[in-house]
């Protein structure tokens, strides 16, 4: 990996609240929630559980003694059914739910150093064995040597491996030795629009076959995750679908029922990004357009790559743009007339704030992609994008 490539990686996360975390489990890593920790989990639960039940025990027996005042042997006559209400439409949310959940898993990480869990979804089957996607930081962050459990909708499990990771677009793809799996539909991310319908699976705290409504909120979000030496760069989907630790790698799935993105991080008002803070509404999702072409090339060959364009950035810059520091010799850029000093302020007509933006834009894009960079003099440079391998 290049000088370069290293710069354009360096974490930077906005400034002030929100902060970006990864929604994976408890501080947002498998090795974060103790079996105590679940224990009283599951006690608040219980205690909830049962003040709701008390509750509304006491309201039916109100109201059976306020209104009815049933006369001794009096009888009375129940209204008749007003019809069948199942099944749901196909195109209702319950609808899209029943058809989406046989393709989407529960993923079980343990290790010496820690457990944890995620989501992920079947994206391949053939006879002897199915692939998952599912997020880097689900498989990744219990260390080397993990066993990593997938939990199917029949409550099934299967031991899977992992085929390859991509820590730039915080994705994983895993191997399970089981075939003839139902597979998700994939959808068209980039036919995305603000308000359409958006249905988020996965398993939030553990809790396997959670579904969550709401709409797109916001498009091209430049995100930025990570931690403990990671920085993953997502031009994301907003949604205001809740989506809370445990849903990293579950699918975002649109109308039609098609997976229009990955869920990944959330945006929480604490200042820590280990705290366990549940969804304000604010939700990120890779694109899947983007997700599709890294799977494909983590299950041909274990790697993937990602754009470049060639240049250091200085992500200390506080003006507006992002601050070429060098042109990497030999890279996309040095055909060209951009040179250390310039200052990029949009891509492709997309204004661009800082480094770490300017970078989620171009790994939004593929290798070999031609894109247009103005300069805050009004110069437009055109590159066409080089590669790097993921490591």
């Amino acid at each position: 990996m290049t000088d370069q490539t290293e710069n354009e990686q360096s974490p930077v996360n906005p400034a002030g609240p929100p902060t970006w975390i990864y929604s994976s489990t408890s501080s947002d890593r498998p090795d974060m929630a103790s079996k105590n920790e679940r224990k009283k989990s599951g006690l608040k639960m219980a205690i909830v559980a049962g003040t709701v039940s008390g509750l509304l025990a006491g309201t039916a027996g109100f109201a059976g003694a306020s209104y009815l005042n049933l006369k001794p042997n009096q009888s009375i006559t129940l209204p008749a059914e007003s019809g069948d209400t199942s099944p749901r439409p196909d195109d209702s949310i319950a609808g899209i739910a029943k058809s989406v959940l046989p393709t989407v898993v529960s993923i079980s990480v343990e290790s010496t150093s820690g457990q944890g869990t995620g989501s992920g979804f079947l994206i391949q089957s053939n006879s002897t064995e199915s692939y998952v996607l599912t997020n880097n930081h689900v498989v990744t962050g219990a260390g080397s040597g993990a066993t990593i459990t997938v939990s199917f909708q029949d409550q099934s499990e299967a031991p899977a491996t992992v085929v390859g990771t991509n820590e730039s677009y915080d994705l994983a793809v895993l191997r399970v030795e089981r075939g003839d799996l139902p597979v998700a539909a994939l959808g068209d991310s980039d036919d995305v629009v603000v308000g359409d319908l958006a249905i988020a699976i996965g398993s939030p705290l553990g809790l396997s076959g959670t579904v969550t409504s709401g709409i797109i909120s916001a498009l091209n979000r430049p995100v930025t995750a990570g931690g403990d030496g990671e920085s993953s760069f997502i031009n994301a989907i907003q949604t205001d679908a809740a989506i809370n630790p445990g849903n990293s790698g579950g699918p975002l799935v649109n109308a039609q029922g098609q997976v229009i993105g990955i869920n990944s991080a959330i945006a929480t008002l604490s200042s820590s990004s280990s705290s366990q803070s549940g969804s304000i509404g604010l939700g990120f999702s890779i694109p899947i357009n983007q997700a599709k072409r890294v799977a494909e090339e983590l299950i041909n060959s274990g790697t993937s790559s990602y754009p470049v364009i060639g240049v250091q950035l200085d992500m200390a810059f506080e003006g507006k743009g992002a601050l070429v520091s060098s042109v990497v010799e030999g890279g996309p850029a040095s055909t060209t007339d951009l040179q250390g000093g310039d200052v990029i302020v949009a891509i492709d007509g997309q204004s661009v704030s800082d480094g770490a933006e300017l970078v989620v834009r171009i790994r939004a894009k593929a290798p070999g992609d031609t894109v247009q960079l103005k300069l805050d003099n009004g110069d437009v440079i055109s590159v066409v994008l080089g590669s790097e391998t993921s490591q």
